[in-house]
């Protein structure tokens, strides 16, 4: 349907809006990361730009990497534009910059889907996934593109199926130049956490692509020039614990086709560890993390928030079953949850170090519209609007002893030898339990040397030699170059570096105390190539 548009050519300008600089965006590491200059390519718009009509022309601006210019706008017929919440403040620059212009603007994407309320200056508003409501778009845009006298909104009522789905168009995107490479296998969760809106959003029986369609997505990213590690953006990547079954044998032998080129990482509920076979499977696909939603270790704030299924095993047992496969636990961690009293600040710092989790994103509760949470508070009247604070939550404690607790935490958990010791305890009883891939020609082309050399380079000058916690640094790196060790010193040395920097900055009020933080702050990221020194 998206080709029967009378042949009418139009030029869409896609631009995907730039990141508050977080915890989870690795912003610290790209100086050293050899020409990185944003974390993932964004699935939405690249699958938009893959659905329109082929003789339609596209470009795709990615804002965390170069700002669209007035040349850009001028360009384009149409602006289109995908953003989540934290990006509201750059989603409302992108359409007065294309408004200047006089040109159609175009938004989609979780934010707006969830709140159309909130973007009132747009053209058109799409509303929901991928289905009627876009060829109806395609459509309107084909006849005209004058802007409308009054804002459009375009509601899906019917989704396409993700077997349906076109391959996104990574060819737009400078795909060498993220941090991580992007794909998806399913969408929706079972689960209903308090605090989460994808249930709200896509739904709770989770929708499937078929292995086939994974695998050609596979090629295309690493056609396009993908390099080092692939992340599957699914909300829960085991929601359909036989269809993960079914993909991922053959996982395992495109890794097999492709030299184990790259690594691959999910996001998963803990209680993936209750299937040994899955993770055995994940293990020989040359999985590497797991971003696991812990929340708090604490028994009684998990019923609280609905998520109990963190509890089918201990949560200490499943993080080790996890790693036993060697694969890294990253978790998610909640502050500011209504069961906290002042000994929870202690007791999560206890949980990280017996844990050893290296990377817990620790956040203060923040709630999202559509989510039981936000129902909730709204009754006990209890959100808060004032953007001058870090959450929108009237929290059962006092907000600064939260913050302050935060900022604690974050201080202690991420001081460089407490840290390194964490890594040093990775390295020797999760890095060792992984597959040994091969030194294919992928793995060893004269790029991907160069690049590591460079990368190694950029190490052991700016932390190594520059960098203030040197000693520390140097005490993890050279009993792994004793060993021949030098992917895990390039990994965790990356890693390391921006979760030490950014907490310096949380405890120093620089940093958002939340990825979803409602303290719109802009941090320029001039500090990241000089903090080491």
């Amino acid at each position: 349907m998206s080709q029967s548009s009378d042949a009418v050519t139009r030029r869409i300008l896609c631009v995907f809006p730039r990141y508050v600089p977080s915890f989870g965006t690795f912003e610290y590491a790209y100086s050293l990361a050899d020409g990185v200059q944003a974390f993932m390519p964004p699935q939405g718009l690249l699958i938009i730009a893959a659905t329109l009509p082929k003789y339609w022309e596209m470009r795709f601006v990615d804002e965390n990497m170069t700002r669209a210019t007035e040349e850009d706008f001028i360009w384009a017929d149409a602006v289109f534009v995908s953003g989540m919440h934290i990006q509201r403040q750059q989603v409302d620059d992108i359409c007065r910059r294309a408004h200047a212009q006089d040109k159609v603007t175009v938004l989609g994407g979780p934010s707006v889907s969830a709140c159309p309320e909130y973007y009132s200056s747009y053209d058109y508003l799409h509303v929901g996934e991928l289905g009627d409501a876009t060829e109806e778009l395609i459509a309107i845009l084909a006849r005209d593109i004058a802007r409308p006298r009054r804002q459009v909104v375009l509601t899906t009522k019917v989704r396409r199926d993700l077997c349906d789905f076109p391959i996104p168009a990574y060819e737009l995107a400078d795909i060498p130049h993220y941090f991580l490479g992007t794909i998806q296998f399913s969408s929706g969760c079972p689960y209903t956490c308090e605090f989460c809106d994808i249930p709200g959003l896509y739904g709770r029986v989770p929708r499937l692509k078929t292995p086939g369609q994974v695998v050609a997505e596979l090629d295309k990213l690493v056609a396009c020039g993908v390099a080092g590690s692939v992340y599957f953006v699914d909300d829960n990547f085991v929601a359909n614990r036989r269809a993960l079954r079914d993909l991922l044998p053959h996982l395992v032998e495109w890794q097999k086709r492709n030299g184990y080129s790259v690594s691959l990482a999910c996001e998963a509920t803990l209680n993936i560890a209750r299937s040994p076979e899955i993770l055995q499977l994940m293990k020989e696909a040359a999985f590497i993390t797991i971003f696991c939603g812990i929340e708090t270790p604490d028994p009684d704030a998990l019923v609280a928030i609905d998520k109990e299924h963190n509890m089918h095993l201990p949560i200490l047992d499943a993080i080790r079953a996890i790693n036993d496969h060697g694969m890294e636990v990253v978790s998610g961690i909640i502050l500011g949850l209504d069961t906290d009293t002042p000994e929870t600040g202690g007791k999560l710092f206890d949980f990280i170090e017996k844990s050893k989790i290296a990377m817990a994103t620790i956040n203060l509760l923040q709630a999202l519209p559509r989510t039981p949470l936000w129902d909730r508070l709204t009754r006990e009247g209890r959100l808060l609007t004032d953007e001058d604070l870090e959450s929108n939550v009237a929290f059962r404690m006092p907000y600064d002893s939260v913050l302050a607790m935060w900022r604690d935490c974050m201080a202690k958990a991420y001081e460089p030898k407490t840290l390194f010791a964490r890594y040093e305890h990775f390295a020797s009883a999760t890095y060792v339990n992984r597959l040994k891939r091969p030194w294919s020609r992928q793995r060893l082309s004269p790029g991907n040397i160069r690049k590591g050399l460079r990368i190694l380079f950029n190490i052991f000058w700016r932390i190594g030699v520059r960098g203030d916690y040197r000693l520390v640094f140097w005490g993890f790196v050279l009993r792994r170059l004793v060993r021949g060790q030098i992917e895990p010193i390039i990994a965790v040395s990356l890693v390391a570096h921006h979760l030490i920097m950014f907490a310096r900055d949380a405890t120093t009020g620089r940093g958002n105390a939340s990825h979803y933080s409602a303290k719109m702050r802009m941090l320029e990221l001039e500090a990241p190539a000089t903090a080491a020194e």
